[in-house]
């Protein structure tokens, strides 16, 4: 019996790109039509890994782009982070986990909410957090405060139970978690609109201000692509990280270097000129001499 593909699997490009214009008649935005075909093309990719139908449509349609200007990604100043730190500190200890293993750590909600007592350990004076991310790929993160090395405690033997509890000391739920932080946000004062994602953005942003590199912000953010990365900087528009500043400020040094000894350009040709003639007239003296060493040392 040949199993049928469903009736959803049946579209082709030509559908899809009819659908396009469809969307884009109706006035909605480019980032929205976007992910709608995400959501299509994450349909067919089943589809085909399930043998359902043989190949994916939406490889040939082009999405619409969406200018990085026009994305709607938030990120918190550093004082506005900062704010939301104390605010938290003060609203209680699963806030305050929570504010800092998202923005200090750069862990993903989901990540901080699975996260468990017994995933700690020690290693090298520091206290490591192990996560799983995406993909089901464990890895250790340093403690929130990466500067004083935490003391081993004289419990040995953590309780299984969630880092970051709830009211009712169950498991704190990503919606619970979003909404807390929500919270923490407004007694802070911050005007701007913070979601657990934007102090992951924060956590990037702040990173690479600061000056760490593209490479160990990629590792910190267990990202398996570096784009992805750039992608977290809400900073790349800052005209005071423009890499002309460092080149000018290059360039201007070996000028002020070199203004105080003028080499005349037929002087300096002569000068080389000078030198390779004479080693022209110094390599059969020297390949003789090289000759003889390698006789005498053959016949010792």
């Amino acid at each position: 019996m040949v199993r049928r593909p469903p009736a959803a699997t049946a579209g082709r490009p030509p559908h899809l790109e009819l659908y396009l214009r469809d969307l884009e008649a109706r006035g909605y935005a480019p980032a929205t039509i976007s992910c709608r075909l995400s959501t299509v093309a994450g349909l067919f990719k089943y589809a085909v890994i399930d043998e359902l139908v043989a190949t994916n449509p939406t490889l040939a349609v082009t999405r619409p782009r969406v200018p990085w200007e026009g994305q709607r990604r938030t990120v918190l100043h550093p004082l506005e982070f900062a704010a939301g730190l104390s605010a938290a500190r003060r609203h209680g200890d699963t806030a305050h986990a929570l504010v800092a293993l998202l923005g200090l750590l750069g862990l993903r909600v989901s990540e901080a909410c699975n996260a468990r007592v017994q995933d700690l350990r020690y290693a090298g004076g520091y206290e490591l957090l192990r996560v799983l991310g995406k993909g089901r790929e464990p890895s250790g993160d340093p403690p929130a405060d990466p500067g004083a090395p935490r003391r081993q405690s004289r419990d040995r033997r953590p309780r299984p139970r969630p880092v970051l509890l709830s009211g009712k000391g169950d498991e704190l739920t990503r919606g619970a978690a979003s909404r807390l932080l929500h919270r923490v946000v407004r007694e802070a004062g911050v005007t701007s609109p913070a979601s657990p994602h934007t102090l992951r953005r924060t956590f990037c942003t702040a990173g690479l201000i600061s000056g760490v590199p593209l490479r160990d912000m990629q590792y910190a953010m267990r990202h398996a692509d570096a784009r992805t990365t750039i992608r977290y900087d809400m900073a790349r528009a800052n005209l005071d990280r423009h890499a002309a500043h460092s080149v000018a400020a290059y360039l201007a040094g070996m000028a002020i270097g070199t203004s105080s000894v003028f080499v005349d350009p037929n002087q300096f040709s002569s000068h080389t000129s000078a030198i390779s003639r004479s080693r022209d007239t110094a390599s059969p003296a020297a390949a003789t001499s090289t000759a003889n060493r390698s006789n005498s040392l053959a016949r010792s």
